[in-house]
């Protein structure tokens, strides 16, 4: 059986700032290969927070499981095994970013590469035919900064998705792009996620757009300095 790309249990994170606390619990989150999770919310409701502890950039203040992969992640915290948590970064997640979050001096393409080199995938033939099926095959040796908006969070997702990533994460991945291009970018992120058998966690306010694309919502449910993730068993 192949192990949930994510897991996470009795997780607590405490974010603080300017003398001031904000909590985030998650009662039980899993998601298996081909999952489609939305968690949704106002800002400051503790969406990044989620996002960076699902990414291992987070420690958590508490976790009951934490794993990735099979990987107890927790574990790792605890010895402070950095090298280890960004090996499992490096080899089983992809992450998009609000702005594409592209490296700058980069090719579109070499952007891709690089994800697939850190993995230890290089497959150039994967990365030419998913760039062809997010309509941006002509843009490889582009940069990043010739773009416009929507063509970034293509090469974005493409990066993200290039070495064939256990788990995708996205934070407001359409929050700067007009509906109707949010729309396609959140369809063909689930659709090549899902094509690519990768879980995907995503981040968003725009619930509807969320749910249309086929993702499950997940609503945090906030409270005055504190927000809370309702358990979901499985996705």
């Amino acid at each position: 059986m192949t192990d949930a790309p994510l897991r996470l249990e009795g997780v607590v994170a405490t974010r603080r700032a300017g003398g001031a606390a904000f909590s985030l619990t998650i009662e039980a989150l899993r998601l298996d290969p081909g999952a489609l999770v939305a968690v949704t919310g106002a800002s400051g409701t503790g969406k990044s927070t989620l996002l960076d502890v699902a990414a291992l950039a987070r420690r958590p203040d508490e976790a009951m499981r934490l794993e990735v992969c099979g990987t107890d992640a927790a574990a790792l915290w605890s010895r402070g095994a950095k090298d280890a948590l960004a090996g499992l970064r490096a080899r089983h997640f992809g992450y998009v970013l609000q702005t594409g979050g592209l490296v700058p001096f980069l090719t579109v393409g070499a952007n891709a590469a690089l994800a697939q080199d850190l993995a230890g995938r290089r497959d150039p033939g994967h990365l030419a035919a998913l760039a062809e099926r997010l309509g941006i095959g002509a843009l490889l040796a582009r940069m990043p900064a010739t773009l416009s908006v929507g063509q970034r969070q293509r090469a974005a997702i493409l990066r993200a998705l290039a070495h064939r990533p256990a788990l995708v994460l996205a934070d407001e991945p359409t929050a700067s792009v007009h509906p109707d291009m949010a729309a396609t970018i959140l369809a063909l992120l689930a659709e090549q996620a899902r094509q690519a058998g990768a879980a995907v966690l995503l981040a968003t306010h725009d619930a509807p757009a969320a749910r249309a694309a086929g993702f499950v919502e997940i609503p945090l449910q906030p409270g005055a300095a504190s927000a809370r993730l309702p358990a979901l068993a499985e996705a």
